[in-house]
Order: structure tokens, then C-alpha cells, then sequence
């Protein structure tokens, strides 16, 4: 985004930048020309858009939020829900994935896949279900209460 001048069409130049400590920030600019100067003011949630889309306003980033770091880098990880003993009463064999209920999985958003595929593991242990298939993953999601997820 760039700024003109009005009265004589040229680019203003950036100027000065504050951050009064309240979620706003305000920024000026300058006509190199005719010296003409605008001032612009972000309200919190505007300031907190600019951020998060990583704006770069007078050519240095604003200030990173509180978590951002901690935000930005987190990833999800397939196996965090994965169990390493079996379920109390299981025989300790897992049951085994159909091609398609693995497609099916595979649609799953990642950060939620781990856990989806423990419920449905889960239940088929309970069950004594040696295959997991669409058709009992069906069944699982209206037993278990999970169809308007």
C-alpha cells in the first residue's frame, strides 16, 4: 500500500511511526515535493490485523504479539495421540485400516488426525473390530455422539 499526494500526485514518504502503548499505532507521511503531511491511526484490532499479516509499516515489522513465536512454530504431530500399550481389556492388537477409511482419515486436518484416529481405534478395540472401514467409522461417529463434528 502506498500513499499520494493529493496536490501534486507524488508517493509520500514514510516519516515516523509511534506505538503509544494502548493496542494502537499511528504512523506519518511526508510529500517530498510539496511537504504536505497525513497521519494515520490504527485502532487495537486494526493494529493487531497489520500484525498478524505481517504489514510492514515504514519499512520495519510491528512488534510480535504475546505467543507469537510460541504460535508460529507449534506443529501437530500424526502420532501424538498414538498409544504405546494397549487399551485396558485389549487384546494388544491393533485393528487394521481399509484403504478407504485410511483416504478417508487422510482428509482429516492434521493437527486433529492423531486423535481422530484414536477415537476410531478405540472404539473398534471395545468392539472387538479387527478392520476399521468407512462403514464403522460411520457407526462409531453416531454411537459416539460425533456427527456434527
Amino acid at each position: 500500500m502506498k500513499f499520494l499526494c493529493l496536490a501534486c500526485d507524488e508517493q509520500m514518504q514514510f516519516r515516523e511511526r509511534q506505538e503509544p502503548g494502548d493496542g494502537t499505532f499511528a504512523a506519518s507521511f511526508t510529500c517530498p515535493s510539496c511537504g504536505h503531511e497525513v497521519a494515520m491511526l490504527a485502532n487495537p484490532a486494526e493494529t493487531q490485523l497489520v500484525g498478524a499479516l505481517g504489514v510492514k509499516i515504514g519499512g520495519r515489522e510491528l512488534d510480535e504479539q504475546p505467543m507469537e513465536f510460541v504460535r508460529r512454530n507449534v506443529v501437530g504431530r500424526d502420532d501424538a495421540f498414538a498409544e504405546t500399550a494397549p487399551a485396558a481389556g485389549a487384546t494388544g492388537r491393533r485393528p487394521a485400516w481399509s484403504a478407504a477409511a485410511e483416504e478417508r482419515l487422510a482428509r482429516v486436518p492434521g493437527f486433529v488426525r492423531g486423535m481422530v484416529k484414536k477415537i476410531y481405534g478405540e472404539y473398534a478395540v471395545e468392539r472387538g473390530i479387527a478392520e476399521i472401514t468407512p462403514e464403522v467409522m460411520d457407526r462409531a461417529r453416531t454411537e459416539l455422539g460425533l456427527e456434527g463434528m
